[in-house]
């Protein structure tokens, strides 16, 4: 059973039409609610959009790819400031001059290396040497060396820094990578300094 719906009454419609006066449309510019409804669900015609042909990644501009990879302690120390006599320090990269006195410390660990290289320095200077050779080793890479690299040679990384910190470095003028014939890479040459 529907209901008839009912209609205003004159009082009622009176009131409606002095509060419709007061009111402030949401839409001014649509005077009739009926109006703004169809235009609310008017869908807009598409536009017709032309693809130009295209390959991906063709506007991306090749950078090539930068690698900052640490530098080798042999770079390292031929880029330190030279300390000694430059026709001297040309004799002894090529492998010219003789080392004094050598020490090995291949095979050792940082704790038993550390004093005896110390040691070693300390009373090579006291005896007045000028030029050593401390063997490291290159050092060996692990079965396994996963997936973050790991510098091979201990020792190798350890004496540099040893040899520039103290109580060394009161004694020790210059290192550097060894010739080949004194052991290439996996030994220094230690220039030290004139005794006083």
């Amino acid at each position: 059973m529907s209901r008839k719906r009912r209609t205003l009454r004159p009082d009622e419609e009176e009131l409606w039409k002095r509060v419709a006066e007061t009111a402030t449309p949401l839409r001014p510019d649509v005077p009739n609610p009926k109006v703004a409804f169809e235009l609310a669900n008017v869908r807009p015609k598409a536009k017709k959009v032309t693809v130009q042909p295209f390959s991906f990644g063709e506007k991306i501009i090749q950078k090539p790819a930068r690698h900052d990879f640490a530098s080798s302690i042999g770079e390292d120390l031929s880029k330190a400031p030279l300390q000694m006599d430059e026709k001297a320090f040309g004799k002894l990269k090529r492998g010219k001059l003789s080392p004094e006195a050598r020490i090995d410390l291949h095979g050792m660990t940082i704790a038993q290396a550390h004093p005896v290289l110390t040691g070693f320095i300390l009373n090579a200077h006291a005896s007045r040497k000028r030029l050593v050779l401390v063997i490291t080793g290159k050092g060996k890479s692990a079965i396994d060396d996963g997936p973050i690299p790991v510098r091979r040679g201990v020792l190798k990384h350890q004496v540099p820094h040893w040899l520039h910190s103290a109580p060394l470095r009161q004694v020790v003028l210059q290192v550097s990578e060894a010739h080949l014939k004194h052991g290439g890479s996996g030994a220094y040459y230690v220039y030290l300094k004139r005794h006083r």
